[in-house]
């Protein structure tokens, strides 16, 4: 039997400054990436100071969340044969939204408010359009990802003032989102929680420290929602001695390889993860995009592309399957202050 050809791959990124988004094809071959559309913001009066993004989990919708003016998300239709935008409509947030994520089911839209110290969720009707505020919770301090766990039984929320990780219970039938016992797990003093990253299947959560440059591992119970700490390792570079600034996190698909991006060394951080305890090696440290605050790695665990906030270019690493290190394939200038990247494979 013949390989099966790999599958076509579309990524997505959100410029802030611009207030665009860049659609782009990756070639499955040599791994060019070609501009395909550059699709406006639609109804932004003034950009807001980055476009958070979340694909929903069929792959038919992308939302966009505009932290400018007016407060709204977009929601845009994925044309399957290309993967081409079209707006569906805009509509309100409970506020300037850092992170927006999407529940397991994709009925349900989630946002964190940095600023505004709160959660919220909108119902996400059938057709992919975002409806009314559901609810909104207090949160600790700056608010900065809301991510629900592979069951969709549980959500964590990350606070970067508080230190501290909130531990809820989610409803998939309502959207509703309660405290859970206890309500949040704490991090020491100037961690900065910022981005979350569950593993697929050896119950582990992975929490990105934006303020120390770190990575926490914890052990994960998805019956309880309960995270326990079990270890914390450095992304800064060896010998470094500026300010930690930690951006984003990611796993591979397959959850054998940590990813972690730091905007004052401008690195990318490769870790090795133990299939049992889910600990952490480092396997790499490379230079990468000036001031790399998004990053993403498709859906076959193959390529992983990042965007330079400050040099507005995306570049294109190869993924080896072995190591999980990183080789630079391509780059490509995008729009201004790209500050968030989504993969998604065409079916």
């Amino acid at each position: 039997m013949p390989a099966s050809a790999p599958p076509a791959l579309v990524a997505y990124v959100g410029n802030a400054d611009s207030s665009d988004i860049h659609v782009l094809r990756i070639s499955p071959g040599d791994g060019a990436m070609h501009v395909l559309e550059k699709v406006p913001f639609p109804g932004m009066v003034a950009a807001g100071g980055s476009l958070p993004m979340a694909v929903s989990p069929d792959r038919r919708f992308l939302y966009v969340a505009l932290r400018g003016e007016p407060l709204v998300v977009a929601a845009f239709r994925v044309e399957p044969e290309s993967g081409r935008l079209t707006h569906l409509g805009n509509a309100p947030l409970a506020d300037s939204m850092a992170y927006i994520s999407m529940d397991r089911s994709g009925r349900f839209l989630f946002g964190a408010s940095y600023g505004g110290n709160k959660v919220a969720v909108n119902a996400v009707g059938a057709d992919g359009a975002v409806g009314a505020v559901l609810q909104v919770m207090p949160t600790a301090p700056n608010a900065h990802a809301i991510l629900a766990d592979p069951a969709n039984r549980h959500v964590l929320v990350t606070s970067l003032g508080g230190d501290l990780v909130h531990q809820l219970a989610f409803d998939p039938v309502t959207g509703r989102l309660a405290a859970n016992d206890p309500p949040f797990v704490r991090l020491p003093a100037r961690t900065g929680p910022r981005h979350l990253a569950f593993h697929p299947d050896n119950g582990h959560a992975y929490l990105l420290g934006e303020l120390d440059g770190s990575v926490t591992v914890f052990g994960y119970d998805a019956e309880q929602g309960r995270l326990e700490r079990q270890q914390s390792v450095t992304i800064m570079p060896e010998g470094f001695a500026g300010r930690a600034w930690g951006a984003d996190v990611h796993l591979d698909p397959a959850g054998a390889f940590l990813y972690a991006s730091e905007r004052t060394s401008s690195t990318l951080s490769v870790f090795r993860v133990g299939p049992r305890d889910g600990t952490l090696v480092r396997m790499q440290c490379i230079p990468t995009e000036t001031q790399p605050r998004s990053f993403a790695i498709d859906p076959t665990g193959r390529h992983l592309l990042v965007a330079g906030q400050l040099s507005n270019c995306l570049t294109h690493y190869a993924i080896a399957p072995d190591t999980g290190q990183l080789t630079e394939r391509s780059r490509i200038p995008v729009g201004a202050s790209p500050d968030w990247v989504e993969i998604i494979a065409l079916p």
